[in-house]
């Protein structure tokens, strides 16, 4: 994997949950403090720039967690609190912004206009758990933790796989968003049940799995496929669905994506 420094973003975004996916992995260069002289080992600005910056956007009152990122935190390295109206986050130079706020629906939009078109990927931590709240920030693209659903290393892991186009969502997230799905789809199965007839049934397993958080590596290890196959796949499907990405092809399989001809 490239450094965070060399990443480039995905033309398209994967959805991952916490109980299917352990911290993204980055490369790291292991050094024996037995071998060689000090001149081998890096100093702690070198580590530092090797490590991912944070903007912490805040609603309303403080960052709840005040020991994050830890000195040791191998993602993580520099964070920078801003807040309302966000206009920091278009000047300075970081990897991922963190927005913590009581009401997601008017906070998130609010940060997207500062931020404009252009802005890093952005992940929500709200105290809100209902369905509403999760689908209009998951419709955004971004990540969903909700409070008291993760800890301070999950949130690592979510920083980081944001910066390879992951979507992160806590387990009370996801739950969240399926019930927003299967709220929208009420009234309206024929439709959802013609598009989903479009997919081949090998397709409609991989959309399947891509709806419960895992990526395209993923998928192909549980189906004992070649990830060519399955990147094919979701093409197939992305057209199929009428679809941008796999955010958008997720919300129309479950039923709760914009309107399509079928």
């Amino acid at each position: 994997m490239r450094s965070p420094r060399q990443r480039h973003r995905p033309k398209h975004k994967h959805v991952r949950t916490f109980w299917q996916a352990g911290p993204a992995k980055t490369s790291s260069t292991a050094i024996d403090s037995d071998i060689g002289s000090d001149s081998d080992i890096g100093s702690d600005s070198d580590i530092e720039s090797d490590r991912l910056s944070v903007a912490l956007a805040c609603a309303e009152g403080t960052w709840p967690h005040g020991d994050w990122p830890g000195p040791d935190d191998p993602y993580v390295g520099r964070v920078l609190p801003v807040g309302p109206p966000y206009g920091e986050v278009r000047e300075a130079a970081v990897d991922v912004v963190v927005l913590r706020c009581e009401d997601p629906t008017v906070s998130f939009p609010e940060l997207q206009r500062a931020m404009g078109n252009t802005g890093p990927p952005v992940i929500v931590v709200s105290p809100r758990r209902d369905a509403e709240a999760v689908v209009a920030v998951f419709r955004g693209g971004a990540g969903y933790l909700v409070e008291d659903d993760y800890c301070t290393c999950m949130l690592s892991s979510a920083v980081t796989a944001a910066t390879v186009g992951h979507t992160y969502l806590s387990p009370v997230a996801c739950a969240a968003l399926r019930e927003g799905a299967r709220r929208a789809a009420c009234g309206a199965s024929d439709p959802t049940e013609r598009l989903r007839a479009l997919l081949s049934p090998r397709e409609q397993q991989v959309i399947e799995l891509l709806s419960t958080g895992l990526g395209a590596q993923e998928i192909a290890l549980r189906l004992r496929l070649t990830e060519k196959t399955i990147r094919n796949n979701l093409s197939n499907i992305y057209a199929k669905l009428d679809a941008r990405g796999s955010t958008e092809a997720v919300l129309r399989w479950l039923g709760a994506g914009p309107a399509t001809h079928v």
